[in-house]
Parts: C-alpha cells; sequence; structure tokens
C-alpha cells in the first residue's frame, strides 16, 4: 500500500466515518484512481471497522500544521 498526497486526496470528501467497504464504493463511484482502490481493499480489517478519518489509513497524512508557512504573510 503506497499513499501519496494526490491519492489521498480522493478521500478527503469521503463520508467519514465509514467502513472498508463504504471507502471502496465511494472512491468507485467518485472516479478515483485504480491505486485509490487497491491501497483500500489492501488495507487489513475484519469487514466492520469503522475509520473515522483518513488519519486511521495513512497515519502520516500531513495535517494543516504540517505545512509550514504563516498566514498573516499571505
Amino acid at each position: 500500500m503506497f499513499w501519496t498526497l494526490e491519492l489521498a486526496s480522493y478521500l478527503e470528501e469521503a463520508p467519514w466515518p465509514s467502513t472498508k467497504d463504504e471507502l471502496i464504493d465511494y472512491a468507485i463511484r467518485s472516479g478515483a484512481p485504480n491505486e485509490v482502490v487497491e491501497n483500500l481493499q489492501e488495507l487489513e480489517d475484519e469487514g466492520f471497522e469503522i475509520y473515522e478519518s483518513i488519519e486511521e489509513i495513512w497515519p502520516d497524512y500531513p495535517s494543516h500544521s504540517d505545512f509550514m508557512f504563516n498566514e498573516d504573510e499571505h
């Protein structure tokens, strides 16, 4: 499983919280690339685990605070 910011961005508007199957369905219906669907299919869960956010799928997903810029300058 390999995530990038671009791939993860396809799940930003997903209906959180969701199960693995719901996320796969959302990715397919929203036209996400096959890599997103494949990454979701590789998740190891028992089929009933609920994911609250992208951070539970990709723990290294950068948060807003990870971007080092001063909003006051813009």
